[in-house]
């Protein structure tokens, strides 16, 4: 079995986790920092918006079971990707949308998703601000974020209820 990565930032990475998780071909879903100029950031580094990092997440998938075009369809139904500056209550650049592509076909299909996207009137005139940027080096956060939505769900329902889930009903019935 040969699995490939994808790495998507889409607002604060305990609400980007869960979606991916149970998603058959998925091998792990870790929450991470990527895009930035500062090696090994914290947490608070990163909340302090000086890093350059996103918050992210990296997913290890099997290419035979789910292809990298239905990772970037799911991820588009988790983010307003007519949003550049956060995600829902999470704002600042640490919370921008972006998809990091590890190659071009990777770029290729991310594009392409986008193009489609936009086409398809789903957001109106809303332009589709994603940025699809090449992958820099991923750094795992602390252990207390990983699996959050699991290990807290209560705080993780308090996230979620900050308008994600409101928009996701709203544009793909969810």
């Amino acid at each position: 079995m040969s699995l490939e990565t994808a790495i998507f930032a889409g607002g604060c990475f305990w609400c980007m986790v869960q979606p991916f998780d149970t998603y058959p071909g998925i091998e792990k879903v870790e929450s991470g920092y990527t895009g930035g100029h500062v090696p090994n950031p914290t947490y608070e580094q990163v909340c302090s918006g000086t890093t350059g990092h996103t918050e992210a997440v990296r997913i290890t998938f099997d290419p035979a079971k789910v292809s990298y075009e239905k990772l970037v369809e799911i991820y588009w139904h988790q983010t307003d990707p007519t949003d550049a500056s956060g995600q829902f209550q999470d704002r600042g650049d640490s919370y921008r949308p972006v998809i990091y592509v590890q190659d071009e076909e990777q770029r290729r299909i991310a594009e392409a998703s986008k193009q489609a996207l936009q086409a398809s009137g789903e957001f109106g005139d809303a332009k589709i601000v994603t940025q699809i940027e090449d992958a820099k080096p991923f750094y795992l956060a602390e252990d207390y974020h990983q699996d959050f939505y699991k290990k807290n769900p209560a705080r993780y329902a308090i996230e979620e209820m900050g308008g994600r889930a409101q928009f996701l009903e709203k544009h793909w019935g969810k």
